[in-house]
């Protein structure tokens, strides 16, 4: 029976408590038990993200494969959706799903992400190059981005009035103005989500492979965004911000094809919804102190500066 690492299970109990400590204690009966139905047999160490515990197996005639099954959680729902609707395209195969479960049996593909083998424009070109390909009609049942942008309104509203800040009336007002004018209408193509570095993974079929979508329905440029944001910290200190950041989204949106001015407003309205969710919650690298207050006080340096343009 496979071992689930420590790590991985001290996490998840950490974040989802008695619910977490149960599901730990379920998970490898689990993965034994699909193993078994879809014919596979471990091949290698158990790998684990965020939310998922993966797998290396073989398929029947020795076919490499991952087994991963996730945590149950309702931003996990539509990552099989996704994968069905690519079809390989840009992302990695999906082989057999089993969603009561929130469990995937999907291609292998190498285990070091884009952002231990590549930096700088290279990293943010492949992104971008990848955010092309996956950017095709959305399947109905999809969650649709446009749907939120109530929700996203209200809550910037809400964050402004009940957190200190620093942000100008003309940052919120940029970033109010985006959900207003993008978010409550957008195209119908496939959003990746969470397209960042560690969700691009070198393939055998394609050189670069996406995996962890979340799997909605809205504007491609709205990751342009996502990605800006995951590269923050490669960001702080950086001699002229304005130029490293501009640079970003510069190689992004030509990789991508899209319009630059969208990619440059969704990056500013991450911005401000990051100072104020570090303020309401802390960062996963910083939850207090002065180093929470140092990333704070850079997403809405970031902010401001990317409202000049937007």
């Amino acid at each position: 029976m496979i071992e689930v690492p420590e790590a991985f299970a001290r996490g998840t109990v950490a974040r989802e408590g008695a619910p977490g400590a149960a599901w730990i204690a379920r998970l490898p009966a689990l993965a034994e038990e699909l193993m078994r139905r879809w014919e596979c047999v471990p091949d290698g160490a158990v790998l684990h993200g965020g939310v998922g515990l993966v797998v290396p197996v073989l398929r029947p005639g020795g076919r490499p494969a991952v087994l991963k099954v996730s945590f149950p959680h309702p931003g996990n729902v539509h990552e099989p959706d996704a994968f069905a609707a690519w079809r390989g395209r840009g992302a990695v195969l999906l082989h057999a799903r089993d969603d009561a479960r929130y469990a995937l049996l999907l291609e292998r593909a190498g285990t070091t992400p884009l952002g231990r083998l590549a930096d700088g424009d290279e990293l943010v070109a492949v992104a971008g190059r990848l955010s092309r390909r996956l950017a095709v009609p959305a399947p109905p049942g999809l969650p649709r981005l446009a749907d939120r942008a109530p929700e996203w309104e209200a809550q910037l509203k809400a964050d402004a009035e009940e957190l200190p800040h620093r942000l100008a009336p003309g940052t919120l007002g940029a970033a109010l103005a985006t959900v207003r004018e993008q978010g409550r209408a957008q195209p119908d193509l496939i959003v990746h989500g969470d397209l960042h570095a560690g969700n691009i993974l070198p393939g055998e079929r394609e050189p670069w492979l996406a995996v962890d979508p979340k799997g909605c329905a809205g504007d491609p440029a709205y990751d342009g965004g996502t990605l800006l944001k995951s590269r923050a910290l490669s960001l702080i200190g950086a001699d002229d911000l304005a130029r490293a950041a501009h640079r970003i989204l510069d190689v992004f949106s030509e990789a991508a094809g899209l319009d630059r001015a969208r990619v440059l407003r969704w990056a500013q309205l991450h911005a401000v919804q990051a100072a104020f969710w570090g303020r309401r919650h802390g960062f996963r690298v910083a939850r207090r102190g002065a180093e929470l207050d140092r990333l704070t006080a850079f997403a809405e340096a970031l902010a401001e500066l990317l409202a000049e343009g937007a």
